[in-house]
């Protein structure tokens, strides 16, 4: 192992502490008794090329991670352990349950009740207390709240995409105005900085809704997110959703900053 590896490793391990709070054992320790290269390279790679960088707070890289995998639904495990993560990060139990309402616009209910059940239990093993507090628009003004978060958010390009409903599908386009804007975006628990950016890491993750994921990149940008931050959020999605996801979010960012410069 040479210097730089070393270093490499060295940081990773120091990034991977900061989730585990636990000096004498790893969650890769299994990993690591059969395949120790796969283990090596998640924390070379994984923690200490990718976590460690500067550019998004530790927080935040949680809370993105959560919803990636939250919205793939393919890694338990891997969820579960970060929902614990995101918790001794500093995390609030409501932001981590916010980030999985949240993903009933996105990545469906089901994705969201599955990760919810994850985080029931991590929240159990920890002796986390949540006390559920319903938040409720009132069902006469869902449409209206919903008309300024989407405008707030995503400006023209939300109200157009509602309007090239009304010839095919007008109750979705209500839908959407109604429950993703006005049932969901008006919750307390998460900035709207905070939802745009885990609106990203999800539909980078999942890679199926490039128009949505441009609309919410500049989303991003309209609520107070920068395009530093947008990056370093789709470095991260190569840990979580794979290279070539993070390659082809990375694309359309490109095309977002290319149409605000022109």
């Amino acid at each position: 192992m040479t210097d730089n590896e070393e270093s490499r490793y060295t940081r990773g391990r120091r990034a991977l502490n900061q989730l585990e709070h636990d000096a004498d054992r790893s969650v890769l320790d299994n990993v690591a008794e059969f395949c120790p290269d796969l283990a090596r390279l998640v924390v070379e790679f994984g923690y200490g090329d990718v976590f460690a960088r500067p550019g998004l707070s530790v927080a935040d890289r949680q809370l993105v991670t959560i919803a990636a995998l939250g919205a793939l639904g393919n890694a338990p495990s891997q969820l579960r352990f970060h929902v614990g993560g995101a918790l001794n990060v500093g995390c609030k139990p409501e932001g981590i349950i916010e980030t999985f309402i949240h993903l009933t616009v996105y990545a469906g209910f089901p994705a969201a009740l599955n990760a919810i059940r994850i985080a029931r239990d991590v929240f159990a093993e920890k002796g986390v207390a949540v006390s559920p507090s319903e938040q409720r628009t009132p069902p006469r003004d869902r449409f209206d709240v919903g008309s300024v978060f989407l405008e707030r958010v995503d400006g023209h390009g939300g109200t157009d995409v509602v309007d090239g409903l009304a010839d095919i599908a007008p109750d979705l386009g209500r839908f959407i105005v109604e429950y993703s804007f006005g049932d969901v975006y008006s919750r307390s628990g998460l900035t709207l900085r905070e939802r745009e950016m885990v609106t990203v890491a999800a539909c980078s993750a999942l890679g199926t809704c490039v128009p949505q994921l441009r609309l919410h990149m500049q989303g991003f940008l309209n609520v107070g997110g920068t395009r530093d931050e947008l990056v370093e959020l789709l470095i991260q999605m190569a840990v979580y959703a794979g290279f070539p996801a993070s390659l082809n979010a990375l694309t359309q960012f490109r095309n977002v900053v290319l149409d605000v410069e022109h």
